[in-house]
């Protein structure tokens, strides 16, 4: 069973390894070698913004072990991220991630939402009822551009 908790400052070290697995797992079959060690570069433990106040910034557990993470900055009515360690991907984690989100994002009054999704992210979002905007290019962490895709989704009610 995956369990959404808020994020705490002590799980900094297993938030930069579901990031860093997601990215260099997940985003191989998208991006070339050059993007996905950009991509994965420079993460912090404390670079995750999880006491921002306009920050809703969750955590997914398994069995008490961190196996996903998300963000919804509220303020700009905008997904920041959605990852799952590749040992826990296509088995409900990124859903029940997502699925809380855009309830959060319900319940604080937003009607729409938006989220840049990386190339090989498009397709779960289109399952979950997002459409697609415009493609742009995102300057990773690292410095290096990626090619990603502006979604939307207005939520029910």
């Amino acid at each position: 069973m995956v369990t959404v908790r808020p994020a705490q400052p002590t799980d900094g070290e297993a938030l930069v390894a579901v990031h860093v697995a997601a990215i260099r797992e997940l985003g191989s079959s998208a991006y070339d070698d050059e993007q996905i060690e950009a991509w994965a570069a420079k993460k912090d433990p404390s670079g995750y913004p999880v006491e921002e106040e306009t920050a809703h910034f969750v955590v997914a557990t398994r069995d008490d072990d961190v196996v996903g993470f998300g963000h919804l900055a509220l303020d700009a009515a905008e997904i920041r991220a959605v990852y799952v360690h590749p040992d826990h991907a296509r088995d409900g984690v990124g859903t029940t991630i997502l699925e809380h989100l855009e309830r959060t994002a319900l319940d604080a009054g937003l009607e729409d939402l938006s989220l840049l999704a990386s190339k090989n992210a498009v397709e779960f979002y289109e399952r979950h009822g997002w459409t697609s905007g415009e493609w742009v290019d995102h300057e990773s962490t690292g410095g290096v551009t990626l090619e990603c895709l502006w979604m939307e989704k207005s939520l029910p009610g």
